[in-house]
């Protein structure tokens, strides 16, 4: 109970006090993650972090395929552009080849209500102002109770749980990390659709270490390069 009840504690220290916006990614340029499924890699996701006075524009790029006796049975390959002026989110899009299936999603901010339109392959409409993409390199999704994909722009609602610290050795570094779980909200969703997912960001810089989660296999990302 008293594990439990510090858990709770932390949690709530970390998602309102010392998580706040992406400032606190100011000295990263680029961020590189290879791609395992069943402990074998498949690909790369990166970063590429542009800053031109007051905005930033984060460019990524996300590359792998799965093969078996050298014949291609998937693969994916998507490009995206995530904009913030003086911090704050201006906008994103992205297009995506997901096994020859194109998707893709446009999001603005209206200059009225400050809320986000979406122009996507699965949603089309507006969403609330405090909602993330989800890109999972900005640790601030922790505290949402919603996040866009960044394929298809379906909305997608949340729970989020902190399950503790943990240690995460990666090649030959050790990272002191905090574990979440993100998970969805919906139970009426598909198994396909539901997100089930545990995140490791560093304790003292908020990097996203890694990710893990089940899909017809094993998936981690683990992080490889940081500038």
């Amino acid at each position: 109970m008293k594990k439990l009840l510090l858990s709770i504690f932390i949690f709530y220290s970390i998602s309102f006090e010392t998580f706040s916006h992406v400032d606190h990614y100011a000295k990263y340029n680029y961020l590189e993650y290879e791609l395992f499924r069943n402990n074998k890699p498949i690909g790369y996701h990166k970063y590429d972090f542009r800053r031109e006075g007051k905005n930033l524009t984060i460019y990524n790029e996300v590359s792998f395929k799965i093969t078996k006796l050298g014949i291609d049975l998937y693969k994916y390959y998507a490009t995206g552009q995530e904009q913030y002026i003086d911090g704050v989110f201006s906008g994103f899009k992205s297009e995506t080849n997901q096994n020859k299936k194109e998707k893709y999603v446009n999001i603005s901010v209206d200059k009225k209500d400050k809320n986000l339109v979406i122009d996507g392959s699965s949603y089309k409409g507006k969403a609330d102002k405090d909602i993330i993409i989800g890109t999972w390199w900005n640790h601030e999704i922790v505290q949402k109770k919603a996040q866009i994909s960044a394929v298809s722009g379906r909305i997608i609602e949340q729970k989020v749980k902190f399950l503790g610290k943990e240690d995460v050795k990666i090649d030959d570094k050790t990272y002191k990390t905090l574990r979440f779980n993100f998970s969805s909200s919906d139970p009426s969703l598909s198994k396909d659709k539901k997100l089930n997912t545990d995140i490791w960001y560093e304790e003292d810089t908020y990097l996203w270490v890694k990710a893990a989660f089940e899909k017809t296999g094993y998936w981690e990302y683990r992080i490889k390069d940081v500038k």
